[in-house]
């Protein structure tokens, strides 16, 4: 009985040439799973983050017009005021101060606009400046 023995020759060429393309190709597959694969991102006011800064919207009462001011930094909402409030302005519109003060409160205690109580004074004005401090937070919110 004769054998014939089979001698398989490898080129050392092309086992790395296999060995490269095998790896790019892991590379090219992780690459595109990264890019592609959806990102949690939140929705509401609470899980956006912001562009730490002062950001103003404004609100016209009759002939006034005032600058709602709201502060941030990345992930908080610091503080909303009116910016430009004068005497004669707070004299025409006795309830406008606490109504800020009352809404930025409840702002401050769940950092969202979201469930705000209006006032029962005054509710057309509570809409009116939580559109305003709104109109701020989308100028605030981080593009991602």
């Amino acid at each position: 009985m004769s054998s014939k023995t089979k001698i398989v020759v490898l080129h050392m060429k092309e086992i790395i040439y296999t060995i490269v393309f095998a790896v790019l190709a892991i590379v090219l597959i992780l690459l595109l799973l990264f890019m592609f694969l959806p990102k949690n991102k939140g929705t509401s006011v609470t899980g956006q983050k912001y562009i730490p800064g002062s950001y103003t919207s404004t609100v016209s009462l009759n002939n006034t017009t005032l600058e709602v001011e709201v502060a941030v930094d990345e992930t908080h909402i610091n503080s909303i005021r009116f910016s430009n409030l004068d005497e004669t302005v707070a004299t025409m519109y006795p309830l406008i101060q606490p109504t800020i003060e009352n809404i930025a409160e409840q702002v401050y205690d769940k950092q969202s606009l979201e469930n705000i109580e209006y006032s029962k004074d005054n509710p057309y004005s509570s809409q009116v400046i939580v559109n305003a401090i709104n109109e701020a937070l989308e100028k605030a919110i981080a593009k991602k």
